[in-house]
């Protein structure tokens, strides 16, 4: 109202001097110049509102008829408050007059009666649109607040508990190719398939179906697929329950594929998470804890050196965080990406600013007749820092420790300890026999494995597995970021004294502590490959020994699948449209232990989000 109040009183002070037509021309030309000047500005809020209006009929949100109706009440409502307006400040404007016009009275001097003889057309047109234009934010404002309180677009008819669930997912074509080194034929350089001969009962059991060996030799060419279909449920304002159903993951851990070629048999489809969450958040908005139950997804901050990306967690898990700085405007403004937009890194979901403490159980394997169950029961520390602008500094540290994970030896004849066996492995980490002919053990014989070979394997080592992970997230050149990232892993569970003692002479060749394990990843691009020609790429070098890790939860893709591996990986996305992309893979390893393994991979995938 300053313009209106500026123009009027303009008016008055040049009815003071109308004998003088010419100042009063010219004091009427300095203030239609003044609104003039503004003009612009209030014809642009104008626009604004309309197509907000017109926005909200093209998306559905909003009818056409009923769009023109609010058009035509609020024009309505701004003419008519406008009007009061004027007419309220006129009616303040003669009380002061008659007030003044008192108080000269009683002090004996005449009262200074002021006369507006003539308002121009072209003024009273501007001071109407002025009101109108100032009145016409606040109507906007009222007619998105009625939009979202009364959700226009949706019907009616549908229940309240519809609104409160979403529905998401993703799906992925992937064509990948291994390729083996020429050095892997040769004799003796054969890799026994673990998982095959546990199943079997044995190294011949498992020839007989010809899968006693991993194949290391004819390279490959597979089509894979995996649909993942996500219900995330709103139950109150802290309160989320979340379901995730994906294609196969009944198998093994580390994969929702499903491979292309099984003579058009039906897929598994199978429910991969199912979880309750529980968000503490302040009235600033401040997050200060978040607890997890069910199967859900990676609680940690790690990359895929410890956890393949795809692997679900089961038990109990919470995060809490110290907030800081969190006045500083940077922190309020940044948008984190998706804690899982960069492949192969899990930055977590905590807040910028922030130090964090994650503890989580979680069951491993039940088992029936014992009161020996399967657990890993984990604890990191960290701080999430935005640094300035959107660069991040991430760090954290973390200790698994996996409690009876490792093998132990039946006597003859026993099943007592069969249950050590682990449900699933890939590769890499130290076995010995759990069963094993000696040609003593009525349980494993001849038929079932050769002399000196075990009948069922488990892991030798326990695993209780330091872990320390460094995230930088360089935002110095506006939409591309440049991003390093440093993974380091150690298993301080190996004793070789133990393993020889419990073990003697059974099959474990080479009774060394290789426990330790590294990764550094540099990538360049944008954070999220979201619309058409968003790109990013990145490089990095892994090592890691036979058992600084769990093979059961690493990398599915790296060698193969499993540790005792080192190579490099070179890869890039590229956006084909929004919330389709691209990405390729080449990854170059070798064996760090043992005979010869040479492995090259190359991984195309056509994902798309929805």
């Amino acid at each position: 109202m300053t313009i209106i109040r500026t123009t009027l009183t303009a008016l008055l002070a040049t009815s003071f001097v109308m004998p003088a037509m010419a100042d009063e021309k010219e004091e009427l030309l300095k203030l239609k110049n003044a609104i003039a000047s503004e003009r612009q500005e209030l014809l642009k809020l104008k626009n604004t509102t309309i197509n907000l209006i017109d926005v909200f009929v093209q998306e559905g949100i909003l009818d056409k008829n009923k769009a023109q109706k609010l058009v035509k009440a609020a024009e309505s409502k701004a003419a008519d408050e406008a009007s009061k307006q004027i007419a309220l400040e006129v009616a303040n404007d003669k009380a002061d007059a008659a007030k003044a016009g008192e108080t000269d009275a009683k002090s004996g001097k005449s009262p200074k009666t002021v006369h507006v003889a003539y308002v121009p057309e072209f003024v009273k047109e501007e001071i109407r649109q002025q009101v109108r234009a100032e009145l016409k934010e606040d109507v906007v404002k009222d007619v998105k607040a009625d939009a979202k309180a009364e959700k226009w677009g949706v019907p009616g008819a549908l229940p309240e508990w519809v609104n409160n669930i979403k529905i998401s997912g993703d799906l992925r074509l992937r064509a990948v190719e291994d390729f083996f080194g020429a050095d892997n034929s040769l004799e003796n350089n054969q890799f026994y398939d673990y998982l095959s001969i546990n199943k079997e009962g044995g190294h011949n059991a498992a020839q007989i179906k010809n899968e006693e060996f991993l194949n290391t030799t004819e390279d490959r060419v597979r089509l894979r697929e995996r649909l993942r279909l996500a219900i995330d449920a709103q139950i109150t304002d802290n309160l989320k329950a979340g379901v995730r159903l994906a294609t196969s993951n009944i198998r093994g851990p580390v994969s929702n594929n499903q491979t292309l070629g099984n003579t058009g048999q039906a897929w598994d489809f199978v429910l991969d998470r199912a979880f309750l969450q529980y968000d503490f958040v302040d009235q600033k908005g401040n997050d200060w804890f978040s607890l997890y139950g069910g199967r859900t997804a990676n609680p940690w901050v790690s990359t895929d050196l410890v956890y393949d990306r795809d692997l679900s967690f089961e038990g109990f898990s919470g995060t809490f965080r110290a907030h800081f700085n969190q006045n500083d405007p940077n922190v309020k403004a940044y948008r984190a990406p998706s804690p899982t937009a960069r492949l192969g890194i899990n930055t977590g979901l905590q807040t910028p600013n922030s130090v964090f403490a994650t503890v989580g159980v979680f069951p491993i394997q039940e088992v029936n007749f014992s009161t020996t169950d399967k657990w890993m029961f984990g604890g990191q520390l960290g701080a999430d820092w935005l640094v300035h602008g959107d660069s991040r500094l991430k760090i954290a540290t973390a200790y698994y420790d996996y409690e009876n994970i490792n093998a132990r030896p039946n006597t003859n004849n026993s099943f007592t300890y069969d249950w050590t066996a682990p449900q699933y492995i890939q590769k890499g980490n130290s076995l010995v026999p759990i069963n094993y002919n000696d040609r003593f053990n009525t349980r494993c014989t001849d038929t079932q494995s050769r002399y000196g070979q075990g009948c069922l394997y488990g892991l030798a080592s326990e695993f209780k597995i330091f872990n320390a992970t460094a995230i930088y997230d360089f935002a110095g050149f506006e939409s591309t970021h440049v991003m390093f990232t440093a993974d380091y892993a150690r298993n301080l569970g190996y004793n070789a004294a133990r393993i020889e003692r419990e073990f003697h002479g059974r099959l474990l060749n080479d009774n060394k502590e290789k426990t330790q394990a590294f990764q550094v990843r540099l990538d360049v691009g944008r954070p999220e490959t979201v619309r058409l020609n968003d790109w990013n790429t990145f490089f990095a070098y892994r090592y890691v020994e036979r058992d600084a890790v769990l093979d059961a939860f690493t990398d599915a893709v790296f060698h193969g699948g499993g540790t005792n591996a080192k190579g490099w990986v070179i890869g890039g996305n590229y956006g084909l449209a929004k919330n389709t992309w691209l990405n390729f893979r080449w990854f170059s390893t070798d064996n760090i232990d043992g005979p010869p393994l040479v492995i090259d991979t190359a991984v195309l995938d056509l994902s798309a989000r929805f």
